[in-house]
């Protein structure tokens, strides 16, 4: 499997309707969303999929499973104070690590990135 890493940061207006218990504990100034697809060498989404997003500094894990469409969304607590904290995201036996980029200026922003396996 390979990680696939993409730049550009994702439209999160739709994560909201997701209701998830994270987005009810964390300002939006306070977490920073990791999200994208698992799916193996055929580019066929593998449902139930772990995925773990590792805060390198802290050692902190944050874990969920792919749906049946090998989408997953991890919600980690980030402050301003992270800009660039390195993340580790491990899906199966692949890993990559992102670094937590966004801007602290802004507080109306989400903030994340979409990091998808293959």
């Amino acid at each position: 499997m390979r990680a696939v890493r993409r730049l550009t940061l994702v439209p999160f207006a739709a994560l909201l309707s997701l209701g998830t218990p994270a987005e009810a504990t964390h300002e939006l100034t306070h977490r920073y969303v990791v999200l994208g697809y698992v799916r193996d060498g055929t580019h066929r989404p593998i449902a139930g999929g772990t995925v773990e997003v590792v805060r390198e500094k802290t050692g902190l894990s944050y874990f969920t499973e792919s749906d049946a469409q090998g989408f997953y969304v991890v919600v980690v607590h980030l402050q301003d104070e992270d800009l660039l904290d390195t993340l580790r995201v491990n899906a199966g036996r692949a890993t990559i690590r992102i670094q937590a980029r966004f801007n602290p200026l802004n507080s109306r922003s989400h903030r994340g990135t979409r990091v998808d396996f293959t």
